[in-house]
């Protein structure tokens, strides 16, 4: 309707129109972190995740979480769970029941759970801080995020899921009226998702995660995005 306009859409390549410049990331190397901080982090080898809906993008968060703390170490035990199947986005907005999946995986043994469950993450980190684990943020710096500051004793590192990296090579690419130097995804190599070291709580082990961290910019681990 517009062809003069150009839009970007964040976390959607379906469009392709010549107007459309998709934003899309690769989550699954960025939970991979995660899952090897998880790893290393975890007194009983056994960790959770709990993602919000069952979709083919929250899957890339869950299949790179679990291969990371695997190759880290292959005996651990993996708790994963869903709050509600495709279809129902309720999953995203609810944190009572965000707590009680995250509080069931930690009486199962799980002491370190990782959420890519938007606000129901809440609920994951008060089952945390109640259950004596500890947990992982996605997407932004959750430890100093205001809405869960509550709980940020028990976050360990977040999955950061670079929007604002993404939007911004964007606006500067139509301001030079380039579009062609975008990445088709932003991933490790373009600092499109990474880890955060707030609170200081992984600092032990952010050698490991930067070895495996350029592992995979290097393309000696391959991260699926399904399970």
């Amino acid at each position: 309707k517009y062809p003069n306009t150009k839009f970007a859409i964040v976390d959607d390549d379906s469009i392709t129109l010549p107007n459309v410049t998709s934003l899309v990331f690769a989550e699954e190397q960025g939970s991979f972190l995660a899952g090897v901080a998880a790893a290393y982090k975890s007194k009983n080898c056994h960790i959770g995740f709990v993602g919000g809906v069952n979709t083919p993008l929250i899957q890339k968060f869950e299949a790179g979480f679990l291969q990371g703390a695997k190759t880290v170490s292959s005996k651990i035990k993996i708790e994963d769970e869903y709050l509600t199947p495709a279809g129902d986005f309720s999953g995203f907005q609810d944190p009572p029941k965000g707590n009680a999946k995250a509080a069931a995986e930690i009486a199962k043994g799980a002491d370190v759970i990782y959420h890519a469950a938007g606000a129901s993450g809440k609920g994951v980190f008060d089952a945390a801080k109640a259950g004596n684990a500890l947990a992982i943020g996605v997407d932004s710096d959750q430890y100093n995020q205001k809405t869960v500051e509550a709980d940020k004793d028990i976050i360990i590192t977040s999955m950061l899921k670079r929007v604002d990296v993404a939007v911004f090579d964007y606006i500067q690419a139509v301001a030079k009226g380039d579009l062609s130097g975008l990445p088709k995804r932003f991933d490790l190599k373009v600092d499109g998702v990474g880890y955060a070291t707030s609170g200081g709580k992984i600092d032990d082990i952010k050698a490991q995660l930067d070895k495996y961290k350029a592992d995979i910019i290097a393309g000696t681990v391959k991260v699926p995005t399904t399970v």
